[in-house]
């Protein structure tokens, strides 16, 4: 039976020489949560994992996988990797060479072996693998050996799970399959997961919670949706893709702007602010719902003239120029019927719209 386990690492601080990766950073993970650390390349989340495998010498903090205490910092004790009860999924999936794929997914297996050897038969077959079994790592495919590394990390019955950019190998069309088969069998599991993605697309499949990290620590921490629609400041939204932005300054609490007048609660009058837009926020106008307290009033639409027009498959990239040369991008939904040159009139979602400090 898998072990209902959490993690949890506590005021965690890491360098490399002088160079500070982690600073002071706090996570708890629950039994049967997937939470995704996501930020830039450089930012510390690769790091964090090693730390809590145990791969990283701890250096100040605490790690602790449910009530047991595994690294204290410091000159305390820390468990050798291998008594820790986590399992690790490397981004380039590290399977023995010289191993079958039955024989690599139950090396991990001691005691219980002939037991679990049901699971792993079960479970080569739920992902297709029954077929390759006596096969060597070199004759999969990526997707193939991705769900290998997976199920070898999953047969121990670990407590904790840790995945390093697991999908970040494979095309886009598999990685969709892929990741979704690995959100499914970590449920049932009921496994506590720890995943490390740059994309942010992928970070909101996955997480039950998002943990957003820049420069050594977590600068904010909630649902994807929250953080989505609610980011803690300009680098959180941009994490999402480009942005439009527009400067302006605040006038009785608002930015008024050419393209609509937003709210800049918390913001004192006067305050220069840069109005970011995504691009998903733009849309021709239709019929506007009514504001409710969960969703401001959309601003009357203006007229945008096309610059450009890019069919990307289930939207159309857009391009517009505003009445004073202001440029603005748009991710419309479908087909977008309109030729360069043509005026359209434009509104704005302000869900999707921020207003920060510049």
């Amino acid at each position: 039976m898998i072990r209902k386990n959490s993690l949890h690492l506590n005021n965690v601080f890491h360098a490399f020489g002088a160079h500070t990766v982690l600073n002071g950073v706090s996570i708890f993970v629950a039994p049967g949560e997937t939470a995704c650390l996501l930020g830039p390349s450089g930012c510390g989340k690769t790091t964090l994992l090693r730390v809590a495998a145990g791969l990283e010498t701890l250096q100040s903090g605490q790690v602790a996988i449910g009530d047991r205490l595994v690294a204290q910092g410091r000159g305390g004790a820390q468990l050798p990797p291998e008594a820790r009860g986590i399992g690790f999924v490397f981004q380039d999936y590290a399977l023995f060479p010289h191993l079958t794929i039955r024989d690599n997914i139950s090396f991990g297996l001691r005691n219980g072996k002939a037991a679990r050897g049901v699971w792993v038969e079960n479970a080569l077959a739920r992902f297709g693998l029954a077929g390759h079994a006596d096969k060597y790592p070199h004759a999969l495919s990526g997707g193939q050996q991705q769900r290998v590394s997976l199920l070898r990390a999953l047969a121990p019955e670990p407590g904790v799970m840790l995945l390093d950019e697991p999908f970040s190998n494979l095309d886009a069309t598999l990685r969709v399959q892929v990741r979704a088969d690995t959100l499914g069998l970590l449920k049932e599991t009921g496994v506590a997961t720890l995943m490390v993605t740059h994309d942010p697309e992928e970070a909101m499949f996955m997480a039950d919670r998002l943990l957003v990290m820049n420069d050594g620590r977590i600068v904010q921490a909630g649902t994807p949706l929250d953080i989505y629609f609610r980011p803690a400041n300009s680098f959180v939204a941009s994490l999402f893709g480009p942005l439009n932005r527009i400067a302006a300054v605040v006038r009785d609490g608002r930015a008024d702007t050419f393209i609509g007048s937003f709210a800049a609660s918390g913001i004192a009058d006067g305050t220069p602010v840069e109005v970011q837009i995504r691009p998903e926020a733009l849309m021709p106008r239709a019929p506007v719902p009514p504001a409710t307290e969960q969703r401001p009033a959309i601003p009357s639409p203006i007229p945008l003239t096309v610059l450009d027009i890019h069919p990307i498959g289930r939207a159309s990239f857009v391009r517009f120029v505003g009445p004073g040369g202001e440029r603005m991008d748009a991710r419309i939904p479908g087909v977008f019927r309109a030729v360069p040159g043509s005026d359209v009139e434009m509104t704005v979602d302000p869900a999707r719209s921020f207003v920060f400090p510049r």
